[in-house]
């Protein structure tokens, strides 16, 4: 995987309120919507079958932090990053950046689990086909 994975969002009506910004809650949808992309770039989903089971990533940590606004119609660039690969889990690292201002800046931290229909949840180690396309950012490079 390189450095960083990107994509981009048109901000579309509906994501925005009143105030004619972006609601703080759509950035979390955003955040979700490129770790979809992300792992599909890697031949895989949040939801995907492993050995006869099917595998998942609930969320353990979502969070962001607002600098600037964004509007209706603007065009985000989002750079996703891996700041953390544990043998479980992974922290995904998301800045929104319109024309070069960083925006938003979120973190996503997700486990990867066994997700059976009426079995309980029970996380397991992240399979090797997607661990292995995976690598964790250098701190020095964030």
């Amino acid at each position: 995987m390189p450095d960083e994975y990107h994509t981009k969002r048109k901000i579309e009506f509906s994501d925005t309120d009143l105030a004619g910004i972006v609601h703080f809650s759509r950035f979390f949808i955003f955040m979700e919507t490129a770790e979809h992309q992300f792992l599909q770039s890697l031949g895989t989903s949040v939801s995907t079958e492993y050995k006869g089971d099917k595998i998942g990533w609930p969320r353990l940590v979502a969070s962001c932090e607002y600098f600037h606004p964004a509007k209706f119609e603007d065009e985000l660039d989002i750079h996703l990053t891996i700041s953390r690969k544990g043998n479980k889990s992974l922290t995904y690292q998301f800045g929104f950046i319109r024309n070069g201002l960083l925006l938003a800046q979120g973190k996503l931290s997700t486990v990867c689990c066994i997700c059976n229909p009426n079995e309980q949840m029970k996380a397991i180690p992240i399979p090797n086909f997607i661990a292995d396309q995976i690598e964790e950012v250098d701190a020095a490079h964030e």
